[in-house]
């Protein structure tokens, strides 16, 4: 994993050095520079700051505080002005008469303020004149209108949310783009603009404001995503996984992914089994059994003005054959499915091989950029200021605190001996408060039966395949979990945890020891007084599960 970084670090250095001076095109390859005309040089006009910010690349997230003023200061230079309650005192009476506030009675340096007219920028379009007013949602319902300006990305925007909601930044928030009348969604990458992402979408269609723990997986297990029998070069390489993400940031070589998918055929309710493979030129079948010869490839679908979606419910809408479908839509298209390509993935891994590989031959060194962007910020940033990171996303280890110092367990023999302990001695603090106790209406008999539910991982009723829905709409990332109530008991609970892109449940039952009530999820093995205590216990050790608890999945209301 050290070589796959150390390689990216300078690829991406080599790509930095290059876009202070060359701007970035948008899949990420430079333009090349013209020479200049003979003859004397012309005066250049004075431009801003912000207008030389070139639009294609990403823009650096500044603090919230930063994103603040900068948004009050242009929020003040764009708004209308107030109107004149009184216009006939600066107002002219007729034609020919003077206004009664001479120019000279104004203050010095402050001008009369101006109406804005947006219809005056000229050489862009209708979307970059004026700020704009965006609406987002969030799972629960919610929504929340937001006024944005021309040039924010989706980055940006996540950020504003999160400090209007009082989540945690941990830069795992993403802007989806959800039409529900076609049944697609995607996230929006880090970079992308906003109100020109909007652009392309129907009335109906929405944002929505989500987690999204997989954005930039790839990029730290790459070997989760991207099977050897799907990849092949059409350079002479080593081929090895190390060189994989280097040869899709490089666009000297040429990675290809290739493998059967059900494709859909136009206009159409049949679904047909194709070999596939993607290029960067485009997505070609063959229509000769796995030949690659190029008289036996024909055109699917164009990457260069086309994004890739995710099918929500492509079996009911589509007529699918599995629940891993994805499409490819061209940004001209709105509502007209006619015009979607349509493909089914034989299982998770497959798709997310697809999509993931989509991404990068579409983007290439853009995407590596928005995954250092934070790590940058984080380290410009001042250690008062930087966000407050949350129990599920630090690394937990099984510790030792007998001796005067702390020491991690790494023996797997003594780490599970020290959580059966740490569990029994959970259990006897917990006899020892119920002996205590008074008879309160606060006993914590009845406080464990309740407290679980003010926790963010806790979902409350809801059914298994709306947890599934969840947890694949949150990223298929090892340790990924939520827990919920189970329907089959209505005593017990559900632990819904992810681990190698597959969802799994286990059952916790309560179980009764001298009167007390417990809670267990090896068969009363480690007893835990309460849900928090059981969550606590799987984040440092792993236990009976196949990895520990990571990152739980949340809603926030906006």
């Amino acid at each position: 994993m050290s070589d796959i970084s150390e390689s990216m670090e300078s690829l991406y250095s080599a790509c930095n050095m290059q876009s202070d001076t060359v701007p970035l095109l948008q899949n990420g390859q430079h333009a090349r520079s013209q020479p200049p005309a003979p003859g004397p040089r012309p005066a250049q006009p004075q431009v801003s700051p912000r207008q030389r910010v070139q639009r294609s690349q990403p823009v650096h997230i500044l603090a919230v505080r930063r994103l603040q003023e900068e948004d009050q200061q242009f929020r003040t230079s764009s708004l209308p002005a107030i109107p004149n309650p009184f216009p006939e005192l600066c107002g002219s009476s007729g034609a020919g008469s003077s206004p009664a506030l001479p120019p000279g009675s104004f203050p010095p340096n402050q001008p009369p303020p101006k109406q804005p007219d947006c219809s005056s920028v000229k050489g862009s379009p209708s979307w970059m004149a004026c700020p704009k007013d965006v609406k987002v949602f969030s799972e629960d319902g919610t929504s929340k209108v937001v006024e944005i300006l021309a040039d924010m990305t989706a980055r940006d925007l996540c950020q504003l949310l999160v400090y209007k909601s009082h989540c945690v930044d941990d830069n795992s928030w993403t802007l989806v783009e959800h039409h529900p009348h076609l049944g697609l969604e995607r996230c929006l990458e880090d970079h992308e603009l906003v109100v020109q992402v909007e652009g392309t979408m129907a009335s109906e269609s929405k944002f929505l404001f989500r987690k999204n723990y997989a954005k930039y997986e790839f990029f730290k297990n790459p070997m989760n995503f991207f099977p050897e029998q799907m990849v092949t070069w059409c350079q002479q390489s080593n081929g090895s996984q190390s060189q994989l993400l280097q040869n899709f940031l490089n666009s000297s070589s040429c990675p290809e992914i290739q493998g059967f998918l059900h494709v859909k055929e136009l206009g159409r309710k049949s679904w047909k089994k194709l070999y596939v493979c993607l290029r960067r030129s485009g997505l070609y079948c063959s229509t000769k059994g796995t030949s690659k010869e190029p008289r036996h490839l024909q055109l699917l679908a164009d990457l260069e003005d086309s994004n890739i979606f995710t099918l929500i419910s492509g079996k009911k809408q589509y007529s699918a054959p599995t629940d891993h479908g994805l499409c490819i839509k061209p940004n001209k298209v709105r509502n007209e499915a006619k015009e979607l390509r349509l493909l089914c993935a034989e299982d998770e891994q497959g798709r997310m091989c697809w999509m993931t590989a989509f991404r990068l031959l579409k983007y290439g060194m853009l995407l590596y950029q928005n995954y250092r962007i934070p790590q940058q910020r984080k380290a410009l940033l001042s250690p008062f200021s930087t966000p407050v990171r949350s129990v599920s996303e630090n690394s937990l280890v099984a510790m030792d605190f007998s001796g005067q110092t702390g020491r991690v367990i790494d023996n797997p023999a003594e780490a599970q001996s020290a959580a059966l302990e740490e569990g029994h001695a959970w259990r006897k603090r917990s006899m020892r408060m119920n002996m205590l106790g008074s008879q309160s209406p606060l006993h914590p008999t009845s406080i464990n039966a309740v407290i679980h539910r003010t926790q963010h991982w806790f979902h409350g009723r809801i059914s298994r395949e709306e947890s599934h829905r969840i947890i694949k709409q949150q990223g298929l990332v090892d340790g990924l979990f939520l827990l919920r109530d189970s329907q089959s008991n209505p005593k017990a609970f559900v632990l819904t945890l992810c681990h190698h892109q597959k969802i799994k449940n286990f059952q916790i039952l309560p179980c009764e020891d001298d009167g007390q009530t417990f809670f267990t999820l090896d068969d009363g093995n480690t007893k835990f007084s309460d849900l928090i205590q059981l969550v606590d216990f799987y984040q440092l050790n792993k236990g009976v599960l196949p990895c520990k608890l990571k990152h739980h999945c949340i809603r926030v209301a906006l």
